[in-house]
């Protein structure tokens, strides 16, 4: 787990590493928003301590700058506790609000306590990049609009997330999608996967076709 830590005051910064550590989590640092910003336009975290008073770009602009593909869970860490900033920081979608002084024992709890429900909200959905599946809804969304899928088409879909990176024939997908006692021909499974890859429009290269095989799932262009 890697977690940014974001706050002016370096010493502060060296305490929450020094604890987050000692945990076992892999950090970095940023001195403020901006620096922030560009850490996060690069790297992959899974959580932000994030301090709200700060020079250049303070914490809650950078919550609002910040891409929504790119959200990622955050705690704030600041030394105002009026109501109005905690609900300013849970409008822009928080998960905990901390106030200095503090216990850094209790911030690493709350940390764990964060990233323990972002994995099990995870477990119940699939992100990449703007690409949302929820499985509960049996939902697909891509840049937050709803993708009409038939239900053939949504089982092909679960089934290659479930199977990511891993060449799948057309005979595996018609007895795991059709079932053993389905008498139709590949075309079937190419016509679905025609119509699937239309329907995920610039997500469509992600389904690669595996010459005289079949087809795989990628994250990534290879």
């Amino acid at each position: 787990m890697n977690i940014l830590i974001v706050d002016d005051e370096e010493g502060i910064r060296s305490i929450i590493k020094e604890y987050c550590i000692n945990d076992h989590f892999d950090c970095e640092e940023a001195a403020n928003g901006e620096e922030a910003l560009e850490k996060l336009k690069t790297k992959k975290f899974d959580l932000i301590i994030l301090d709200i008073m700060m020079p250049k770009m303070d914490g809650f602009s950078l919550l609002k700058n910040c891409p929504k593909e790119k959200r990622i869970p955050t705690i704030v860490l600041s030394s105002r506790g009026e109501e109005y900033d905690k609900l300013t920081g849970f409008d822009l979608e928080i998960d905990d609000y901390v106030t200095k002084p503090f216990s850094p024992k209790e911030l690493i709890a709350r940390v764990k306590a964060v990233l323990s429900r972002t994995k099990k909200k995870n477990k119940n959905q699939y992100t990449y990049d703007t690409l949302e599946v929820n499985f509960d809804a049996h939902t697909v969304k891509i840049d937050n609009k709803l993708i009409n899928l038939t239900p053939k088409e949504y089982d092909i879909l679960i089934f290659f997330l479930e199977n990511k990176n891993i060449a799948i024939s057309r005979e595996r997908l018609l007895e795991n999608i059709w079932g053993f006692d389905f008498y139709g021909d590949d075309r079937t499974i190419d016509t679905h996967i025609k119509m699937l890859r239309n329907n995920l429009g610039k997500y469509r290269e992600n389904i690669k076709t595996v010459r005289g095989l079949g087809y795989k799932y990628v994250e990534e262009e290879e």
